[in-house]
């Protein structure tokens, strides 16, 4: 089998009953596949909706979870049953349209052995711009969705993809051999963050998060009750656990760009030329270790958000 779909339900069941059909009629012919619907204790006629699924020789897997799990537990039941080479990790408020799947599997095929997590554009379904062309480390040491597309997209090869620090789990794809090696989503993150922390994780095991450019999808962002609740403790354990990597990545990705338009826009000592061509050298990635100055840097804003989080949450 090549794809199984995991998809974890909560509510919302007009946006789960169109997103299940556009995805069945989306797919590509031939495709050997599995359809996994975790339900995490809706109660809006969800459940009686998902009985009528089950009649083989449908693609259908119904799993009813007793006590509501949150989105990695729930994940993590469905791919422990799934059987597919790939796991294509799915939200139930996605609207999806040809075309979109076949990238995310061209990057894997290009990537190899060295694919983790695969990604795609996303497009906000009410308001059509984009929501997430990846996730970069922002200049506070926190994850933040890239809304803006590389120049020239439209002119690449059907496999064309980006690196990415990370990418959201809203819709992704990733081998189901490598989702159990690294022991799927850590279930101590509620309905955020466990993305972010299973694509380090594939980082730390050489692995390459990555953002297909040519597949699209809408998504209705955040449309599952309370799924905004607990970000502030995510957001903690996220960076308690991955501090000194969430330096790294923000020191590329935000503190370097940072430092070099103030050096552009603004008088500056010729001292800082040196600074400022490290800055550069990381930025394109020439060099392999940021300059002290970023680290520094990150790490004097990272404890500054810890002890936010310290007079927020308590200790």
């Amino acid at each position: 089998m090549q794809v199984s779909f995991v998809i974890p339900l909560y509510n919302c069941l007009p946006l789960t009953q169109a997103m299940v059909a556009s995805l069945q009629s989306s797919l590509p012919a031939g495709l050997t596949h599995e359809i996994i619907l975790v339900d995490d204790g809706s109660t809006d006629g969800t459940r009686d909706w998902l009985h009528g699924l089950t009649a083989p020789p449908g693609p259908f897997r119904v799993l009813l979870n007793e006590h509501n799990l949150g989105y990695a537990g729930a994940n993590n039941h469905g791919a422990a049953l799934a059987q597919g080479e790939f796991l294509a990790l799915l939200n139930n408020d996605l609207v999806l349209t040809p075309g979109w799947l076949e990238p995310l599997l061209a990057v894997h095929r290009r990537l190899g052995p060295r694919a983790g997590l695969v990604g795609n554009i996303q497009l906000n379904a009410r308001t059509g711009t984009v929501d997430h062309a990846g996730i970069f480390i922002n200049h506070q040491g926190k994850p933040e969705h890239t809304r803006s597309l590389p120049l020239g997209r439209r002119f690449r090869p059907l496999d064309a993809w980006r690196p990415a620090d990370a990418v959201t789990g809203a819709c992704a794809v990733v081998r189901r051999d490598l989702f159990t090696r690294l022991g799927g989503f850590d279930e101590g993150f509620v309905n955020g963050g466990e993305d972010v922390d299973l694509c380090l994780r594939s980082h730390a095991a050489g692995a390459v998060s990555a953002v297909a450019l040519r597949s699209v999808v809408r998504h209705h962002v955040s449309a599952s009750p309370g799924r905004k609740l607990r970000d502030e403790q995510n957001s903690r354990r996220l960076t308690r656990r991955w501090r000194d990597e969430l330096a790294r990545l923000a020191a590329r990705s935000s503190w370097s760009a940072h430092y070099l338009e103030s050096q552009w826009t603004s008088p500056h000592d010729p001292s800082d030329h040196a600074l400022a061509r490290q800055a550069l050298g990381y930025l394109l990635h020439l060099r392999r270790d940021p300059p002290d100055a970023a680290l520094a840097g990150m790490q004097a804003a990272i404890a500054c958000e810890l002890d936010r989080w310290d007079q927020l949450l308590g200790p």
